[in-house]
């Protein structure tokens, strides 16, 4: 019943997400599908899974996104859709079905054998978990530069140019016919 219940919850997240006007909204939403679906991995015996899901997919994935939008700054105009609705909803149900059928257990199957969550983390995955690690710090650095070379830019003085020397740079070239 729990396992509906979270299904049910991570879909209306991502619907959210899809209909959401503004793109930090949207990438809250996400965050939202992301850190539901790392609880589904976990329980259904995924714990690796699921804590890798929980810190790249809500974890980084979002500061990035966040990040990236509030560099760029949101456009709110609307673009024309490029794919017809019918066939989004039809995707859409597809992928509903087969993840319901994915979800519901056919059959009993065997137990894994069970270890301590530490024992889990860095004997038998430890690689995974290194990995994890430097995806999360070269992300941070990414960052990080990223600011500093704006910070950088920011602080350099401007030559001293005319108002037409401005102008002329802003224009976009004349094709010569």
């Amino acid at each position: 019943m729990l396992t509906f219940v979270l299904v049910i919850v991570a879909a209306f997240c991502a619907v959210q997400a899809i209909r959401a006007s503004r793109l930090l909204i949207a990438a809250i939403w996400l965050a939202g599908v992301s850190a539901l679906v790392a609880l589904l991995l976990y329980l259904f015996g995924a714990r690796e899974v699921a804590v890798i899901e929980l810190s790249v997919g809500a974890g980084l994935v979002t500061v990035l996104f966040v990040f990236a939008i509030s560099m760029a700054g949101e456009d709110l105009t609307v673009l024309p859709s490029i794919m017809p609705r019918w066939l989004a909803l039809a995707l859409v149900s597809v992928a509903l079905v087969l993840l319901a059928l994915l979800a519901l257990p056919l059959s009993e199957q065997p137990a894994a054998a069970e270890g301590t969550f530490g024992t889990m983390l860095w004997q038998d995955r430890g690689a995974d978990v290194l990995v994890q690690i430097v995806l999360i710090f070269a992300g941070v650095l990414g960052v990080l530069g990223i600011l500093a070379d704006e910070k950088q830019a920011a602080a350099e003085p401007v030559e001293n140019e005319t108002p037409a020397e401005l102008a002329a740079a802003l224009e976009p070239e004349k094709e010569l016919a």
